[in-house]
This record gives C-alpha cells, sequence and structure tokens, in this order.
C-alpha cells in the first residue's frame, strides 16, 4: 500500500503536533512554514546579546508537555530542563500591597486566611472542585473532536456535567467561595489567558486555577522557545520535512479534494491538508468563494480574544523588585475590561504584565543587563500607530518606575522593540490582529467552534486556536493530536 502524503501548514505548536502524530501513524509528512523557523507565536529572535521569546511565557499544565512527549516514548527532559519557579509570579496591587503568589496551595491558603476569616480552609474546597474540572477537562473534554453532540452523550459525562459549572460563569463561582477582592482578582486572572471576561467564561475553566495553585508555574531553561525546537526535532525523528519560507497561497483541486498545494512557486501533492494557519485566513483568503466553510458574516460575528501590545526590551542594568512573572494590577480591571471587550478601544488605564527571565536564566542576557517582555492586553482590529505604541511604552515606564522604586529606566534601555496588531497579521495572517484566537465563551466552546474538518473539501482539516479546544500552548499540543486522530480514523490508517 502507498504512503499516504499529508501537508500540514504552519509549524506552530499545533502544525508541529499535528505532523508528528501522522508521521507516528505512517503518513508522509511536510509542514509548509511561511516563516523562517518553526514555532509560530513560540519563536523567539535575537538581538545583540538578548535572547527574547516572542510569545507565550507562562509553562503551565505540565502533564499536557508530559504526555505529548511520552506519546512517542519521550521525555521533556530529552529537550530541555524545567525550573520550578517559586514564588510562582508577583502581584502590584499598589506600591504598599505586593504580593508574591507562594508556589505552595498551602501556603497560598494561608495568605488567603489573612485576608479573609475561613478563606485558606475554602481554597481547599474550590481547589477540590477544580481538580476534579481538570481532570475531566483536560483528560477527556479537550480530546472531544467537537463534530456532534453525541461526543458527550455518555453516561458519566451526563451526570457529571453539572459538577463541571459549565452554565455557570467563572465570576460567580469565585464569589460563591471568596469575597475580598484581592483574592477574587488573583482567581480571576488565569481566565484572562482564554480570551473573555470572567463573568462570560463558564466556571469550568476553574481548572485553570487548579493548574496555576496546584499543578505550579514552570519555566523550560533556554526560554519557552526550547519547547518548539523541541517538538521540531521531535518531528524530524519521525520523518516530517520542515519547508520554511514557504507561505501557501492557493490550492488545486479536484472534484470535492485537493490534489496540491502552491507554496513559494513549487507545488506540493498531497492526499490530506492540515491547516495549522490562521483558520480564517485558510478559509476566507486562499479557498475559492464556493469552498469557504463559513461566511464573512459568520466570522465577523465570532468573539475574539484579545490581541496584545507587547514590548520586548533589554537594559543595560538589573531592575530590583521584578520577578520572572509579574503582574501589575495597579488599576481597576473592569474599564480595561470593557474596553477590550463592550466597546473597543485603546485603553486609558491598562492593566499589563511583566516577564523578566533573566531573573531565572542567564543565558538570555548578559550578566548584569536585564531581558524584559511587556505585555498589554488589548481588544483586536484596532488602529496600531507607533504614536500609539510610543504612548504606551512611556506610560508602561513610568508605572514600572512608581512600583519598582526605580528611577529613570527609559535611561537604560539599550534595546527597544514593539508588536501588536500589524505584526500579528504580517507574520500570522492573524485574523483582525488577535494573539490568542477564539474567546472560550459558553456559545464558542466545542461543537460550537469553527470544524476541524472543512465543510466543503473532503480531506481539508483545520488544527490551532480558532479550532478545538482553544486558545494557549496546551490546547495547542492537543488540538494538533485530535486533529491527527481523526484523519487517521478516517483514512484507514
Amino acid at each position: 500500500m502507498q504512503q499516504k502524503k499529508a501537508i500540514v501548514i504552519g509549524a506552530g505548536f499545533a502544525g508541529m503536533s499535528a505532523a508528528s502524530f501522522l508521521a507516528r501513524d505512517g503518513f508522509d509528512v511536510t509542514v509548509l512554514e511561511k516563516n523562517e523557523s518553526s514555532g509560530g507565536r513560540g519563536r523567539k529572535f535575537k538581538q545583540d546579546s538578548f535572547l527574547f521569546d516572542m510569545g507565550p511565557s507562562w509553562y503551565w499544565m505540565p502533564d499536557v508537555f508530559d504526555n505529548y512527549f511520552q506519546s512517542f516514548k519521550k521525555k521533556t527532559s530529552d529537550y530541555y530542563q524545567l525550573n520550578r519557579l517559586s514564588p510562582s509570579y508577583r502581584v502590584f496591587f499598589h506600591k504598599n500591597n505586593i504580593v508574591d503568589v507562594p508556589a505552595s496551595a498551602l501556603e497560598l491558603g494561608k495568605y488567603f486566611e489573612t485576608l479573609e476569616k475561613g478563606a485558606g480552609q475554602k481554597l481547599e474546597a474550590f481547589l477540590k472542585e477544580a481538580a476534579h474540572k481538570y481532570e475531566v477537562g483536560i483528560n477527556d473534554l479537550v480530546f472531544k473532536p467537537g463534530r456532534s453532540l453525541l461526543e458527550f452523550a455518555h453516561p458519566a459525562f451526563l451526570a457529571g456535567v453539572f459538577k463541571l459549572d459549565v452554565f455557570t460563569s467563572h465570576a460567580a463561582h469565585i464569589r460563591k467561595f471568596f469575597q475580598h477582592p484581592d483574592i477574587i482578582r488573583l482567581l480571576e486572572f488565569p481566565v484572562l489567558f482564554l480570551g473573555a471576561k470572567p463573568e462570560n467564561t463558564p466556571a469550568l475553566y476553574s481548572l485553570m486555577n487548579y493548574a496555576d495553585i496546584s499543578l505550579g508555574t514552570w519555566y523550560p531553561m533556554g526560554g519557552m522557545t526550547k519547547i518548539a525546537e523541541g517538538m521540531e526535532k521531535l518531528a524530524t525523528s519521525l520523518g516530517v520535512k520542515f519547508i520554511f519560507n514557504s507561505p501557501v497561497t492557493s490550492f488545486e483541486f479536484t472534484g470535492k479534494k485537493i490534489s496540491s498545494v502552491l507554496a513559494n512557486g513549487a507545488r506540493w501533492s498531497a492526499d490530506v491538508i492540515v491547516a495549522g494557519a490562521d483558520y480564517h485566513h485558510v478559509d476566507q483568503k486562499i479557498l475559492p468563494e464556493e469552498k469557504k466553510s463559513y461566511s464573512k458574516k459568520y466570522w465577523d460575528q465570532r468573539v475574539l480574544a484579545p490581541s496584545s501590545l507587547i514590548f520586548y526590551l533589554g537594559f543595560n542594568r538589573k531592575i530590583k523588585n521584578l520577578l520572572h512573572h509579574n503582574l501589575f494590577f495597579d488599576e481597576d480591571f473592569k474599564p480595561h475590561a470593557a474596553q477590550i471587550y463592550d466597546n473597543p478601544q485603546w485603553p486609558e488605564k491598562p492593566l499589563f504584565y511583566v516577564c523578566a527571565p533573566s531573573k531565572t536564566d542567564p543565558s538570555v542576557a548578559l550578566p548584569e543587563h536585564e531581558n524584559v517582555f511587556v505585555l498589554i492586553p488589548v481588544a483586536p482590529d484596532l488602529k496600531d500607530t507607533e504614536e500609539i505604541r510610543e504612548h504606551y511604552f512611556n506610560m508602561i515606564l513610568q508605572r514600572m518606575e512608581h512600583l519598582l522604586e526605580e528611577k529613570n529606566l527609559a535611561s537604560s534601555v539599550i534595546y527597544k522593540r514593539s508588536y501588536a496588531h500589524k505584526d500579528f497579521i504580517s507574520d500570522y495572517n492573524s485574523f483582525k490582529g488577535n494573539a490568542y484566537g477564539l474567546a472560550n465563551t459558553l456559545k464558542q466552546t466545542a461543537i460550537l467552534k469553527p470544524s476541524i474538518k472543512s465543510k466543503k473539501i473532503t480531506n481539508l482539516y483545520f488544527t490551532g486556536q480558532l479550532t478545538v479546544p482553544g486558545p494557549g500552548v496546551p490546547p495547542s499540543l492537543i488540538s494538533g493530536e485530535v486533529v491527527a486522530r481523526e484523519i487517521s480514523k478516517e483514512m484507514n490508517h
């Protein structure tokens, strides 16, 4: 029997995951990537002595990464060395209220108790429920391909669906346990990675609190890019071929099938295609009108996760009072959230996140230098100009100077690069310049997400953050596995 050929578009986490699982199942796999390296949003760049991770910087859900590599009889330690951060991260509520979130759930409970009587014991109960949701959500729900309601019709799931709090909001769920505003803000923070306000995110996602508090915050030495490098190395060992600087521009059809893919002037024949590139771009910009699965109206009605304004900064001195991960919650989140989700505009007083990996990893900056990544969540589809970016750069440095008790930070910046909507579109063909895909609202969960299989083309599948299971690096690894499994099943491998 002749080996079937699979083309994967995009060497991001989901694309490389799909490629590796397909290769394991006997496919001849070629990955076509528009950029010069693998990793997608998880790429890196080096400037002078600074090594910057371009996108993801939080390593949560270590079991998902472990399980991924174990699927190929490998371990994460074959590719990178993990370091558990302790404290997990630092939160700046205001100058006189700075909290280091401990790596121990027991220690966090003691801190909660100082804020609210009985909160330590309530945290135990909260995490027990969250652990159940994590077990069901990460080991069961996220592996559903989302193609039929029958996937969810087994008795065990139906019996436990109300324990998952699918129909309660994350905001309401937290307030059943706690009243203190600092506790609420700490517990609401992880769902911001899911791209919706806590009041619009199902309480199922308290599983993120379990991931944060119980499973911990980790860092792969050498940077998050080590994950992508490890995945590419694994894929290559399985026979996957990577072709870089090769954006896909069109398809050739035979009936309802794609027979070949055009990329960088070359044609690649295929039995099956997996689009790990931006779903909207492939569906709306590459496919001809009659082959599109969804209408323009459908896409415009999707609720997108935020975009980001990012600054990659190199300092010629150490910055005191920063940890590896830092959350600047010194402004009220409600107006910022409204300016992302309800009335999209550039935020007046944004919350922001600062990552300083040089606090942990000497390989990312010279001694006595600081590698700093600043991220402001902003609405997608905004006007993005250099003047706007500069305004926020100055604002952020002023707030950092105040809260960190540092002077003249701007004069210590020896490298600066900004990244926002225009760059997400240019580098990733990102729909409306979003950074995280679709928001994980109830109406965009499971079968209500864009389908992993084309409605019009029999051999075109999709993977990544605009389809199941959703945004984030661990879900992307799972997304690739899910789509590969569906292909192998349908093509009798």
